[in-house]
């Protein structure tokens, strides 16, 4: 799986999966430009620069449309060029059924979890085309963008909406050489996880999630971050449009 000397833009690369997805691209020698709209992303590129990577961080809220072209510019800028990405960020609610859902929630969670991928896809796209780039980019979906949960409407539509516009994509630009695919992982053991399992709404849901996953655990980031990797490199050379679980077993039964 080499990705050595290739440019990849992961957002969302503050904590969690992105930023242990970063760190690992960056092990493996990518140029990684990390993003996030909270500044801990600056300590996941350093920790890549310390252990002899190369990466930056560039602040930008993917949910502006603005922000995320210029985030791809300022990239262009600083590397020449733009050969992958890694469209990861994501945001949290507490457990609320469809009617009583706000519309606050609701917009703020298509917001992040669906449009911003779209306009990360629309800039990335765009640098690919007029440079040639065969590029590759990958978009978090989740194990809940092919079934649902309860008391979880606009998450589940969010991740949905993101498989059916990852396979789009893909067929928008598979004449390109540009691949697009998902991964969908299931419960992962990040910050935001923890955050949300000590949510009251949340109670006891946690345990019986868990035994949904066959190998009877819950994923760890660096697990997602090597389908990731491998996707971002030639040995998927063959794969677009693919929504590729990593989940340990959770859409299996």
């Amino acid at each position: 799986m080499d990705i050595k000397d290739r440019v990849v833009i992961v957002t969302g690369g503050g904590g969690g999966i992105g930023a242990e997805t970063a760190k690992l691209l960056g092990s493996r020698g990518a140029r990684v430009v990390v993003t996030d709209i909270s500044e801990s992303g600056e300590a996941v590129a350093e920790a890549i620069r310390e252990a002899g990577g190369d990466a930056a961080f560039l602040r930008a809220d993917i949910t502006v449309e603005e922000e995320a072209e210029a985030l791809v510019a300022r990239t262009l800028d600083r590397y020449g060029r733009l050969d992958g990405a890694f469209n990861n960020a994501g945001v949290e609610q507490a457990a609320t059924p469809l009617h009583q859902l706000t519309a606050a929630q609701w917009d703020r969670a298509i917001r992040v979890d669906l449009t911003g991928v779209f306009y990360s896809l629309k800039y990335q796209i765009t640098a690919m085309l007029e440079s040639g780039t065969r590029g590759s980019i990958v978009n978090t979906a989740s194990a809940l963008g092919q079934v649902a949960v309860a008391n979880a409407s606009e998450y589940v539509a969010a991740k949905h909406g993101v498989i059916g516009l990852t396979r789009a994509a893909a067929a928008d630009y598979g004449q390109h050489g540009i691949r697009v695919n998902a991964v969908l992982p299931g419960i992962v053991e990040t910050p935001m996880v923890a955050r949300i399992a000590e949510e009251p709404s949340f109670s006891g849901i946690f345990d019986g999630l868990r035994q949904r996953h066959l190998l009877g655990r819950f994923a760890q980031p660096n697990e997602v971050g090597e389908a990731v990797a491998w996707l971002l490199s030639d040995s998927s050379a063959f794969v677009t449009g693919a929504a590729i679980p990593v989940d340990g077993g959770y859409l299996a039964v």
